[in-house]
């Protein structure tokens, strides 16, 4: 969240509290804010565990992160902030409804619609730490619901150019599918790559002829959700896409999918997505947001190919699949400092590529 050879003010210790304020009333008594739900003031260098778990307790949602260790006030929510509820109910910095920011002078300033609202404007997705260091915020909390998922996963059956052609070709139908799919409530992440360093598809079960397929290390994952509908549900919404894969690659595939329901956006998000990743790895990222023109060309999949690059390049592409929903419809927002290309992006697209522990400079730049 900070650029090289800038100045780094660490809030972890910094913490007065987590209010809960069951009708949100403006510090200020700000009366242009339209907001008449609930709300938390975090006080402090917080992360998404701590308020999660406030929020699991009174049955209400707040948007975190996809990891829980994320910190709730730095660059996550001041760059915009994904996390898995943000279809449903927004990204992070459009939660905000008003913050306590200390700014260059010393002085502590109060932001919100009608006190210093070009610096309001400016967190709400502006960039992390640029305009003043954020120790407070008031962010929205909306009722909970139930929660329908579906993990899907995929992998060739062997390394031949017809199963990696099907295999390349069955993540464009997906990445096709997905404007439609967020379009009837589904969100969500996932990843694929041609070679993982570790495992990406796990295969317990199924076997081809005698020889019992291992865990495979080029393969497609994803987890994805819908508000306020059961499995059966979500499993008759995803049908026709489902319908595609097994008719047009169960020779050259293995498939597999379930389905989960939860009767609560916190068990749903402990059970599937609030999971910490690993850290310490090294790896040069890019990204693009992914509009449904982007996303349905007929060129979608010479760049996928493209994208991902040799098998020796070690090739890792994320999907951040939370666009459209409210996210769109927050467009309106006057007070929104949000990149405007997420208003229209479906997915965020993240490639990451790495090099081994102690390469040398040029080894890393190929």
């Amino acid at each position: 969240s900070t650029g090289y050879g800038s100045l780094q003010i660490w809030i972890k210790y910094l913490r007065t509290g987590i209010v809960f304020q069951q009708t949100f009333s403006p510090s200020s008594g700000c009366s242009k804010s339209n907001w008449r739900g609930s709300a938390f003031e975090i006080g402090g260098g917080y992360t998404w565990t701590d308020v999660l778990e406030e929020a699991a307790s009174r049955d209400v949602v707040v948007v975190g992160g996809g990891t829980p260790s994320v910190g709730c006030l730095g660059g996550w929510m001041q760059g915009g902030g994904h996390g898995p509820a943000a279809h449903d109910f927004g990204l992070g910095a459009d939660q905000v409804l008003e913050a306590q920011v200390v700014l260059a002078n010393g002085r502590v300033v109060t932001a919100n619609p009608c006190q210093n609202p070009e610096i309001f404007f400016a967190i709400r997705g502006g960039g992390g730490g640029t305009y003043g260091v954020v120790i407070s915020t008031t962010v929205k909390a909306h009722p909970t619901n139930k929660v329908a998922a579906q993990q899907l996963s995929f992998a060739p059956l062997t390394s031949d150019s017809s199963s990696m052609s099907d295999f390349m070709k069955a993540i464009e139908l997906i990445h096709n599918a997905y404007p439609d799919l967020s379009d009837q409530g589904f969100s969500g992440y996932g990843s694929w790559a041609l070679r993982s360093p570790t495992p990406l598809v796990y295969n317990y079960n199924y076997t081809l002829g005698e020889e019992v397929q291992s865990n495979f290390t080029t393969g497609f994952t994803h987890t994805i959700a819908i508000f306020g509908k059961t499995a059966p549900e979500a499993e008759s919404i995803f049908a026709p896409i489902a319908s595609n894969l097994a008719s047009s690659f169960r020779v050259t595939l293995f498939v597999n999918t379930t389905y989960s329901s939860f009767p609560t956006y916190a068990a749903y998000y402990t059970a599937l997505s609030g999971i910490a990743s690993p850290i310490g790895t090294s790896a040069a990222l890019g990204s693009r947001l992914l509009d449904r023109q982007a996303l349905t060309s007929p060129q979608l999949g010479g760049t996928l190919q493209k994208v991902v690059g040799a098998p020796e390049e070690y090739t890792s592409v994320n999907m951040v699949f939370v666009g459209g929903g409210q996210v769109a419809r927050d467009g309106a927002d006057p007070y929104s400092g949000v990149n405007p290309a997420w208003r229209t992006a479906y997915v965020h697209n993240i490639v990451a590529r790495g090099w081994v522990p102690g390469a040398n400079e040029d080894e890393k730049k190929k």
